[in-house]
């Protein structure tokens, strides 16, 4: 299984993030998932489009989407993800420091509950 996912965020009186995909084994192949629904993504299946504007960030990896509907306006960002570590396979986080262009990951556990919880 892959370590690409590709997520849209967004505010419905919340902030949320929401997994489009998960699993693709490359950059490229989240890239390319992405850039198929930037004109079919809705963050809210009661939207009815009335139009549609893409904004792609200048680090060509990310685009805010603007949706106008029938009585609101929405706006989320579709990005990519690497994921970088996992408690659940910790050869996950190997893995992502040994291919080449992945993010650093922190020397020492990534699952700490911190001191005040």
């Amino acid at each position: 299984m892959g370590n690409w996912a590709v997520i849209a965020q967004y505010d419905n009186a919340a902030y949320t993030t929401e997994f489009i995909c998960r699993g693709r084994e490359t950059k490229d192949q989240a890239l390319e998932e992405m850039r198929a629904v930037l004109h079919t993504y809705v963050p809210n299946k009661n939207i009815v489009e009335q139009w549609r504007q893409v904004y792609r960030f200048a680090d060509q990896e990310s685009y805010l989407v603007v949706i106008k509907g029938r009585m609101s306006k929405w706006e989320c960002t579709l990005r990519i993800a690497e994921l970088v570590s996992d408690s659940t396979d910790p050869a996950v986080a190997k893995g992502a420091q040994m291919v080449d262009g992945a993010a650093e990951v922190a020397a020492g556990p990534q699952d700490r509950i911190p001191p005040s919880y």
